[in-house]
């Protein structure tokens, strides 16, 4: 097999998250609204579900790499799942943004049953898409510009996902309902995804073999996880900066709706565009920049001083957000111009580093489980995710939120908190766990020649 890593493959690895990161971001920034203002479920409700139902998909993820890990086909381990997942990946995500004609109990089970099932699906496609980075190619510089390649795409979805959702919602909603706008608008983005999927099926190849070739049990690979203490710490800094990440997007949209009160930002081409999704259009480009500056800053000075020096940033800018008046909108788009910067920086070298954690596992144990390491990069994802989502719907309830009315002064401190201490404290969790970690560039280019070694002897 050839294994030069082409522009079309890059690009192609890219679509793969782009289309995965489409639906996260709706996840993230819009279903807690969408269950709250639009499905009229009450946040505390919305916010426990969200626990409920994310702590078992986040233990799902470990079972989905297994499974891959033990694929085997004529596409490989991981590219199966692209192709088989698409098309129900589309399906149950416009089911999960549809009202049905229930009462309040029944749209609350509804809403167990479609997300529940989602983020199954999301983990039987997303875990194998992530896992493809550790068998594309061995090279360490090579996993960065891939992790970079696969960051910018994800923030670009994320980006497009932002700008169609809110036009396309008013547009549906014009002669219908808000909740059939919602439910037509997540299709149009549905469609995308799979034809994304489809094609990351299509240009991606997997390169590496384990250098050795055995049927470990599960309970070996389990047992080798974990032993695996860099993985135990980088799941930790993953855990972190997601609960930073998912706080502040859960909590935007409440920011702008009921603390900054205010609604349409400009016109154009006759679509509103509101301060909401300027300061989120803000958000994703400045996370593509800061994609764009992960492998290079990452080659130059380290993939760990990389991010520490992003999360530091990251971390004053988001309490930097508690003094701002809702008057500042220049400082509030700056202040997210800069977060999004080190966001963007933050999430491709995780990626990298669970790719090098297969490396360091297979050099350490003489097994490879590329799919199980993978996976818990995704449980972390989800895991912080799960606990940003259920204390941003708890934190709400907390404060007084009462959905489409008049906010009380203490409920929008309470919002402005979610957009700044909050946050800021799972940032500086993450940077104390990413201090601990062990593996540094030197370290991993020296395993990575010795793995080569062993392949050229059994060969």
């Amino acid at each position: 097999m050839d294994n030069q890593i082409t522009l079309k493959e890059k690009i192609g690895y890219g679509f793969g998250d782009m289309a995965s990161s489409m639906f996260w971001k709706l996840f993230g920034m819009y279903l807690l609204f969408f269950y709250t203002d639009v499905m009229g479920i009450t946040a505390a409700a919305a916010g426990t579900m969200f626990l409920i139902t994310r702590i078992w998909d986040t233990l799902f993820d470990p079972v989905a790499g297994t499974m891959a890990d033990r694929t085997s086909s004529r596409w490989g381990k991981f590219r199966p799942y692209l192709l088989y997942m698409a098309i129900p990946f589309g399906i149950i995500g416009v089911l999960t943004f549809t009202t049905p004609a229930y009462g309040a109990s029944g749209k609350l089970v509804y809403a167990y049953i479609t997300y529940s099932v989602m983020m199954m699906i999301y983990s039987l496609i997303n875990v194998p898409y992530a896992s493809l980075l550790g068998v594309i190619t061995p090279d360490g510089h090579e996993r960065n510009t891939l992790a970079s390649f696969r960051m910018a795409f994800a923030f670009g979805g994320s980006l497009l996902a932002v700008a169609l959702i809110e036009p396309l919602v008013s547009i549906f909603s014009e002669n219908d309902t808000p909740q059939r706008g919602w439910q037509l608008a997540v299709a149009v983005i549905a469609l995308i995804c799979v034809q994304l999927f489809l094609l990351c099926f299509a240009w991606v190849k997997e390169r590496v073999r384990p250098a050795f070739e055995q049927s470990a049990s599960l309970k070996d690979d389990l047992r080798d996880l974990w032993q695996n203490r860099p993985w135990w710490i980088l799941l930790g800094a993953g855990v972190a900066a997601l609960i930073f990440n998912s706080i502040r997007d859960g909590a935007t949209l409440y920011y702008f709706k009921y603390f900054i009160q205010q609604d349409a930002a400009f016109q154009l081409a006759n679509t509103k565009v509101t301060y909401s999704t300027l300061y989120l259009l803000i958000g994703q480009g400045a996370n593509i920049l800061g994609v764009v500056l992960a492998s290079p800053v990452g080659n130059r000075i380290g993939k760990k001083n990389t991010y520490l020096l992003a999360m530091v940033v990251a971390s004053v800018g988001s309490i930097g957000f508690y003094w701002l008046r809702k008057e500042q909108l220049v400082l509030i788009y700056v202040l997210q111009l800069i977060i999004s910067v080190c966001a963007g920086i933050v999430f491709p070298l995780l990626w990298s580093m669970y790719a090098d954690i297969a490396d360091y596992s297979e050099w350490r144990n003489g097994r490879r489980a590329t799919g199980l390491i993978f996976s818990s990069s995704s449980m972390s994802q989800k895991f912080g995710w799960t606990i940003g989502g259920a204390l941003t719907g708890w934190l709400l309830g907390y404060f007084g939120f009462q959905a489409n009315s008049m906010q009380e002064h203490a409920t929008q401190q309470g919002i402005v908190l979610m957009l700044s201490w909050l946050p800021a404290a799972g940032a500086l969790l993450s940077i104390l766990f990413i201090i601990l970690y062990p593996l540094s560039e030197d370290r991993t280019a020296l395993i990575s020649k010795e793995l080569a070694v062993r392949k050229q002897q059994l060969n």
